[in-house]
């Protein structure tokens, strides 16, 4: 891991991040941010009002210069001069990091997803319950980050991101490891009618009694509880990534609150970033 730079931001402290547990390259690089860690102030604290929350999205309402300085300690972290923050849209839109990054100048990039095959190249993505997707090869060539809510998610931005890392790297999708980020638990994720037909339509027919079964009825006329980490390794497995090589899916983002922001709920809120690059 790279030390901080003289005069340069202090690096945030990596016990305050999730660090994938995958066996790939020791090129890969990768971390999920939790909530704590930063220099934002409450309802973006760190899960008690003395503690600094990192929350690292520009348009939650929270100081733009203290969204900055944790951006700058998560950057730090990455040992990188720069990352590709998205602007996120619930779309299927894929981009080049280092497109993104070149085009800051003309403002954010509108897209939900980054890939990159040059070292020292961050892909980011921010959430607060939707589903942080981190893609890689096994010998570390490529490397990319999706933001899936569950529209993202129905649309195919998996399906993309897996295909456009694969393609980067010369590798079969089936070769990739797949890391599922916090994100909005099966016992928190109540939805509609709606989210569950734009699953069960949108999905072959092979995976639709699958599919089906990630929704549980709650006993209210048109409401179930989703499960976002089923139906993304559903889709993860579409495109040839077995089970053995998908990670994480583990944590609620609504439930733990100390360490987690939740859109859902608290309404006003920061964002937690997944962020992976290739080392030189």
């Amino acid at each position: 891991m790279m030390t901080d730079r003289p005069g340069a931001a202090p690096a945030l402290d990596p016990k305050h991040c999730l660090w994938p547990q995958w066996r790939v390259s020791p090129r890969v690089r990768a971390f999920v941010t939790t909530r704590a860690g930063g220099v934002s102030a409450a309802p973006y604290d760190g899960g008690a009002p003395e503690a600094g929350g990192l929350n690292l999205g520009l348009s939650t309402g929270d100081a733009p210069e203290a969204v900055q300085e944790n951006r700058r300690r998560a950057l730090a972290l990455t040992g990188a001069r720069d990352a590709a923050w998205l602007s996120q849209i619930h779309g299927t839109q894929v981009e080049d990091a280092q497109a993104v990054i070149d085009a800051r100048a003309s403002g954010p990039t509108r897209a939900d997803a980054s890939v990159t095959d040059r070292a020292g190249v961050v892909s980011v993505v921010m959430t607060a319950d939707c589903l942080p997707v981190l893609f890689c090869d096994d010998e570390g060539r490529a490397v990319g980050a999706a933001h899936a809510g569950w529209r993202g998610l129905a649309g195919g931005i998996i399906e993309k991101t897996g295909e456009r890392v694969a393609a980067l790297a010369g590798a079969p999708a089936s070769k990739l490891n797949a890391y599922l980020g916090p994100a909005i638990g099966p016992l928190a994720f109540e939805v509609g009618e709606d989210v569950l037909d734009a699953f069960v339509s949108a999905c072959d027919t092979r995976r639709r009694d699958a599919t089906a079964a990630a929704f549980e009825a709650t006993g209210t006329a048109g409401k179930y509880l989703a499960d976002i980490y089923a139906l993304a390794r559903l889709r993860l497995a579409d495109i040839g990534i077995d089970a053995a090589r998908i990670h994480g899916g583990t944590h609620c983002t609504v439930t733990e609150s100390e360490r987690f922001y939740s859109y859902r709920r608290d309404r006003v809120t920061g964002r937690m970033a997944a962020m992976i690059w290739l080392a030189d």
